[in-house]
């Protein structure tokens, strides 16, 4: 039988986290005079994030034993959405919207995700051992802390050069940045996705989606890059193919695109 712990009330630190989240959702808005931005979609959006991040953190509080490693993914992936919404109402206000959430980054994503989803219910109810917390499952949440981390700063130390999109026409203050943590890794934010990624299937201990998802993650990066490349290169010309003489993409296996 699966242990769901006693639960006599909600911790006042889950409803610290919702409110403060929302909050900040709210204050960087109005700091940005982004104020327009502030519907019901985008309130309803961060509160989501909120309670699930807060769910999250009860299974943990609780050591509810059979599902820690899901409060962990619970957490990580709120957060991350979230966070997404944060750093890019700080780098690049004009640009804030819903989709900075990346909750509906595309299909294969959201598929990606149900996918994920389905394996772990199946596996926990056909092997629940194999769910329950281990070392392995805390590799995993390593993982996803170190590639968040990477992810966000180089968010911001790319600043408002960076974009969700891949940009068709240079604006006028787009600069290229080599610095930072753009010194070691050409594309730092997308290896901190990559690997983030991959971390999140082995919190779950899900090993098809371990594979399928390094696979598809490696997939998408690789054309990924190889398309922004191609316009960095238009933007940048000499001064990006020595930059990328110097530094590699980061990513395994992927070199992006070359002139040569």
């Amino acid at each position: 039988m699966h242990s769901w712990g006693k639960i006599e009330g909600i911790n006042p630190l889950c409803l610290l986290v919702i409110s403060t989240l929302s909050a900040f959702v709210i204050c960087c808005a109005i700091s940005q005079k982004s104020v327009d931005i502030i519907t019901f979609e985008v309130l309803w959006r961060s509160h989501l994030l909120g309670v699930l991040l807060a769910f999250g953190l009860s299974l943990n509080i609780y050591y509810i034993k059979d599902f820690i490693s899901l409060g962990w993914y619970i957490m990580i992936m709120s957060f991350f959405h979230f966070s997404e919404f944060l750093v890019t109402s700080i780098i690049r206000p004009q640009t804030l919207s819903t989709d900075s959430f990346l909750l509906n980054h595309s299909k294969a994503y959201t598929l990606a995700a149900l996918v994920s989803w389905f394996e772990y219910l199946v596996q926990f109810c056909c092997f629940p051992m194999m769910k329950r917390f281990s070392w392995f499952s805390f590799l995993g949440l390593v993982l996803c802390i170190g590639g968040e981390a990477l992810r966000k700063i180089a968010m911001l130390t790319a600043g408002s050069n960076f974009d969700h999109l891949i940009r068709t026409q240079r604006e006028e203050k787009h600069q290229l940045v080599t610095s930072g943590i753009y010194r070691f890794f050409r594309h730092p934010s997308y290896v901190g996705w990559f690997y983030w990624s991959i971390g999140t299937q082995i919190i779950l201990c899900n090993p098809f989606c371990i594979i399928a998802y390094t696979l598809a993650s490696w997939k998408f990066f690789h054309e990924r890059v190889y398309e922004e490349e191609i316009t960095l290169l238009q933007f940048f010309g000499d001064q990006y193919v020595a930059y990328q003489k110097k530094v590699s993409t980061g990513l395994p296996f992927i070199r992006g695109y070359s002139l040569t």
